[in-house]
């Protein structure tokens, strides 16, 4: 069946700590105190760095068996790199541990930078080198270089999973309609991205699930969601929800300590289909 996963864009935010978090949480229990609440989060650390495989696994067990991590590819292969020559920098990429989630990896998330418009032979390259399952990931992340020590990397898969990917894109040339048929054609799916009109917002459905980023509809990461914005983005994911495509919302408006509170306020208005984990604390 298909599910819906509402959470929040990373954990790990001062502002948030006596506020949404309860004065005396120690920092290391604040995934624990954020999966009794949500079904998932998306690990924004590694769009930044690579992560390590200990560093995974400690999160892998901080969680609830049917919680799910969204991973953040690196900025070094979306922004730096710009898409160009990346078959080392992917195979680091899955080398420095996503795969130690085993069965809680959810969709990879690629955010494309604002200056990078669109080319049609460089966005098909790109999609032709992602592994599309854990198997293929896991003989990748083989190939890594350097960087990663043989001792420190995870090259094995648990289990052969199918892996998902989504595009997140900022550049008003990516509207053209080629870019949506070759999402499709790769089964990678469009980021639906709402960030205040700053950056355009696209809506086609190009894979077997939506994965939807929501930075602020008023202001770029700062303004909250009104009841009724949250009402209209609960009906989008139950007509996505409804032609049968697993759904994944993560809040990223974090500033003013936002994304927690509209993450739960919107799972609560999607109980029917699973938005929120069993035995969810309120």
């Amino acid at each position: 069946m298909a599910c819906v996963r509402v959470g929040i864009s990373g954990w790990r935010y001062a502002p948030w700590r006596g506020s949404f978090y309860p004065r005396g949480l120690p920092q290391r229990r604040e995934l624990e105190f954020v999966a009794a609440r949500m079904a998932s989060v998306e690990i924004n650390g590694s769009f930044y760095s690579l992560q390590r495989p200990a560093r995974y696994r400690a999160w892998y067990g901080q969680t609830p068996p049917d919680f799910v991590f969204a991973v953040k590819g690196g900025r070094f292969i979306t922004h730096l790199k710009k898409l160009v020559d990346v078959g080392t920098p992917l195979a680091n990429f899955f080398a420095s541990g996503p795969l130690a989630l085993e069965d809680k990896l959810g969709p990879i998330l690629w955010q494309l930078p604002p200056q990078l418009p669109f080319d049609a032979a460089r966005i098909d390259a790109f999609l032709r080198q992602l592994p599309r399952t854990t198997t293929e990931a896991a003989r990748l992340a083989t190939k890594h270089d350097g960087r990663l020590k043989d001792d420190d990397t995870w090259t094995t898969t648990d289990a052969d999973r199918p892996l998902r990917h989504a595009m997140e894109v900022r550049h008003v040339s990516y509207l053209d309609p080629a870019f949506a048929a070759l999402l499709r054609e790769h089964g990678v799916g469009m980021v639906v991205a709402d960030t205040a009109g700053k950056w355009p917002m696209l809506e086609d459905v190009t894979a077997d699930f939506v994965y939807v980023r929501l930075h602020g509809d008023v202001e770029l990461y700062v303004s909250g969601y009104s009841a009724a914005a949250l009402d209209a983005w609960a009906e989008k994911i139950r007509r996505w929800h409804g032609d049968g495509r697993d759904v994944y919302v993560y809040f990223d408006n974090d500033v003013k300590v936002r994304a927690p509170v509209d993450a739960m306020a919107l799972a609560a208005r999607l109980p029917d289909v699973g938005a929120q984990p069993s035995g969810v604390a309120v």
